[in-house]
């Protein structure tokens, strides 16, 4: 297996567990960008596996819609997750006077859970 791809699945697993800890925080806006964090990680392992690896987020983004959504092996309901999950880590991260809410938050949160497991089921021995 790709030490690579394995370490970026830990670092999702990571992220998701902050996210949650950042919640429960009522810190909603770092919630959301680890949630996209825990999403973008466990994709890039998943393309990495596949010998595609990308310096910039819109192209791990571009390569969720061309690659696994389009191809059939994700749903589109997958790619709009990763999408809103992009959205809201910029609002969190960047988003000046607008912020994340308690319900965008949770919301990320089960995207990026769903995400995960896309990715645990394409490749079942990763972690």
């Amino acid at each position: 297996m790709n030490e690579y791809a394995i370490d970026l699945l830990h670092r999702a697993d990571r992220a998701l567990q902050t996210a949650g800890n950042d919640a429960k925080q009522e810190d909603y806006d770092a919630a959301a960008s680890r949630a996209y964090y825990a999403a973008f990680y466990a994709t890039s392992a998943l393309l990495a596996l596949e010998g595609k690896t990308f310096k910039k987020h819109a192209g791990v983004e571009a390569a969720v819609h061309r690659d696994l959504v389009k191809s059939g092996r994700w749903s589109a309901d997958l790619g709009s997750d990763y999408r809103s999950l992009h959205m809201l880590r910029n609002t969190g991260d960047y988003g000046g006077l607008q912020h994340v809410t308690a319900e965008q938050a949770q919301n990320a949160i089960q995207a990026a859970q769903k995400i995960l497991q896309a990715v645990r089921q394409a490749y079942p021995g990763l972690g």
